[in-house]
């Protein structure tokens, strides 16, 4: 008869990085092209002026995040290589170092004597295993998944493109901007809210809370945008 134990599963999101992306390219792009349409259509009366400007930047903030993303990512990567080389070496010149230096991440876990030395001789019987351990807990360093900066820069630049399009759309179908201005500004809303359902579904965060936080945020940051926009146009 299967016991509690055996029934038991444990579910983690394996892709929070990606998340973390998409989180952070959308909620530009629900923001920034908002406030940039809402501060050219107090100035123009015509939609398909502010639909033309609207999409001329979610291209170029598309392309910027989209490439902030992959040097982000690529940063992360060069960095940890580096550092894994370095380990390396050290692992092979000052080995009694390095191995006290392992002690010492067990002894903050509370683990002594026999057990402590036992699990020091398992991680130091295998070299990979030995400069991974230290790349974790030495260092705090994940190893990057490969693709990762392409993963990112397509993550963050199309997420924003997706997010900016939600407060573009009613000026391309509403000729008044005026009107279109409250249908995108109530769109923009509606959308923040879903995101931030969205989000509170893989941090774990209670998901009115979540939903609230990120409709807050994006609209001080929307409101912040568009008195700047209002000022230039």
């Amino acid at each position: 008869m299967p016991t509690s134990t055996s029934r038991h599963y444990e579910r983690h999101s394996s892709g929070l990085q990606l998340v973390a992306d998409v989180v952070l390219g959308m909620s530009d792009g629900l923001t920034v092209p908002f406030a940039l349409a809402a501060g050219i259509s107090g100035a123009l009366a015509a939609s398909h002026i502010v639909v033309t400007a609207g999409v001329a930047e979610l291209a170029a903030g598309g392309v910027s995040m989209g490439l902030g993303g992959y040097l982000a990512a690529r940063t992360h990567h060069d960095y940890y290589f580096k550092e894994e080389r370095r380990e390396r070496q050290e692992v092979k010149e000052v080995p009694e170092v390095e191995r006290h230096e392992i002690v010492e991440i067990f002894q903050q876990y509370g683990l002594e004597g026999e057990a402590l030395h036992r699990a020091v001789d398992a991680i130091t019987s295998d070299h990979e295993r030995w400069i991974d351990f230290m790349m974790r807990f030495e260092l705090g360093l994940e190893k990057p998944a490969p693709g990762r900066d392409l993963r990112s820069a397509l993550a963050i630049g199309g997420s924003y493109v997706i997010g900016g399009l939600v407060p573009l759309v009613p000026y391309m179908l509403i000729p008044q901007t005026h009107q279109a201005f409250g249908v995108s500004a109530a769109l923009t809303l509606v959308a923040l809210a879903i995101f931030g359902v969205f989000k509170g579904r893989f941090t774990g965060v209670p998901l009115l809370k979540a939903a609230f936080q990120t409709v807050l945020v994006g609209s001080i940051a929307a409101a912040a945008a568009y008195v700047l926009a209002r000022l230039v146009f």
